[in-house]
């Protein structure tokens, strides 16, 4: 006995691997929990943006948050990375070198190389470099249990 495969069987096969990898994602089968690590500087690949550049670390769940994110980004001088805004996870950002210029609420704060700022859920916030130099600045952001939209 032969078995043919079709144009027809191919495409029902394909639909099928494409609705599963779906369902994986919905339900999170694809995302593993991120265990310890050490991420060397050279190890990471620098993204040109539009106001400097940007180095993406890590971004995935861990044993006890939905998500844990950090980067890294270069502003250059005179530049904002984006307009102040808001958003429920929490942030720290550690400034490497450079001057920021920090709004958080409806405060200024003038800070340089060591700074930490953090960033509470929902409240206004956002950094100007200010400096003759670009300001290199480490991110680390987090969405508790719960916190992240279900797609």
């Amino acid at each position: 006995m032969s078995v043919t495969f079709t144009r027809r069987d191919a495409s029902v096969a394909a639909s099928a691997a494409l609705l599963a990898i779906g369902v994986a994602r919905i339900v999170g089968a694809d995302t593993a929990v991120m265990g310890s690590r050490a991420v060397a500087w050279e190890t990471l690949k620098a993204e040109p943006t539009k106001v400097g550049e940007v180095r993406h670390v890590f971004q995935a769940p861990t044993a006890t948050l939905d998500e844990l994110e950090s980067h890294i980004t270069t502003l250059n001088p005179g530049e904002v990375p984006h307009a102040p805004h808001k958003h429920p996870d929490e942030e720290v950002l550690c400034l490497k070198e450079g001057t920021l210029e920090a709004y958080i609420g409806s405060e200024t704060t003038r800070v340089g190389p060591g700074s930490v700022l953090f960033f509470a859920s929902n409240q206004l916030h956002g950094v100007k470099n200010v400096g003759a130099t670009p300001a290199t600045y480490f991110i680390v952001k987090w969405n508790s249990p719960g916190m992240l939209k279900k797609k």
